[in-house]
């Protein structure tokens, strides 16, 4: 059974960076970052294929954000760069046992409890 857990939130200022970080037990292979801010539904954010070979990002956080994953650490990344207010969330990753990147939510079986981000200007 795979089991994910999301850590690195936190609270920092526009401009800051932050590392996410999602450990993976179990199989899987694409890995996505989605999140979730108030009264917002949750939007997709990121994801990688098992060889990293293959990502896709959002149009809001492209040339910020840079999602990467360690598999011998079974350990996703999410960098975060140039943080702005509004990428304030909950982070959640989630995992789908294929190897082609969606970017529904309905597309990922299993998800981490969340992390959240919060961006002061």
């Amino acid at each position: 059974q795979v089991q994910l857990v999301e850590s690195g939130g936190g609270l920092v200022q526009a401009g800051d960076s932050l590392r996410l970080s999602c450990a993976v037990s179990g199989s899987t292979y694409t890995v996505g970052w989605f999140r979730q801010a108030p009264g917002k539904e949750r939007e997709f954010v990121s994801a990688i294929s098992w060889s990293g070979g293959s990502t896709n990002y959002a149009d809001s956080v492209k040339g910020r954000f840079t999602i990467s994953r360690n598999n011998a650490k079974n350990t996703v990344y999410l960098q975060m760069n140039s943080l702005k207010p509004e990428d304030t969330a909950i982070y959640y990753c989630a995992s789908r046992r294929t190897s082609t990147i969606v970017t529904n939510e309905l597309g990922y079986s299993t998800w981490g409890q969340g992390t959240q981000v919060t961006v002061s200007s």
